[in-house]
């Protein structure tokens, strides 16, 4: 069995878990999730704690991925999950209006995406924040952004994670 299940997730306060058949729900001052797992593994609660078992031997393998999905979901409503982008380049610009993001990368035309309701997304400068319950759906949300325009190694320009290092290459020398 998983190391990571072994040990009990402690549900913090404000923070309530609750399991109906197969589905796990959570709610925290943040928002509420709620998941449905495979009937191979068992959530016990009990004591401000929850344990994650193993219902079937032949389902070992979904015991830890299904504890650090339920530990994903406390954190994500009680602390909140969140990704932060920097856009690099002369002229590329990212703006947030309504429910779009507005980006300008170097293209001929400008590109728009639609921000997710269940995310929170800002953009000061060069710096776009995703803010969230869900680390699933920041996760998506920041690679499909990163995806339009990734940095390339001889200027560095680009959309890049906060603390992401881009290798640099060296540009052709002059005879």
């Amino acid at each position: 069995m998983s190391r990571v299940a072994k040990k009990p997730i402690i549900i913090p306060e404000k923070t309530a878990v609750s399991v109906e058949g197969q589905t796990v729900s959570v709610k925290g001052p943040l928002g509420e999730m709620s998941r449905v797992f495979k009937p191979g593994v068992a959530f016990k609660i009990d004591n401000g704690s929850v344990m994650v078992t193993l219902g079937r031997p032949e389902d070992y393998m979904l015991v830890g991925t299904y504890a650090s999905h339920l530990k994903n979901m406390i954190k994500g409503v009680t602390a909140g999950f969140t990704k932060k982008l920097i856009v690099e380049g002369i002229g590329f610009k990212s703006d947030v209006k309504g429910a779009k993001l507005d980006l300008s990368l170097g293209f001929s035309h400008p590109i728009s995406v639609e921000i997710p309701k269940n995310l929170k997304v800002t953009a000061e400068k060069n710096i776009i924040t995703i803010s969230g319950v869900s680390n699933e759906l920041v996760g998506e949300f920041a690679s499909k952004i990163r995806a339009l325009k990734k940095p390339e190694p001889y200027k560095g320009k680009g959309i890049r994670y906060e603390g992401e290092v881009i290798r640099r290459k060296q540009g052709k020398k002059a005879a």
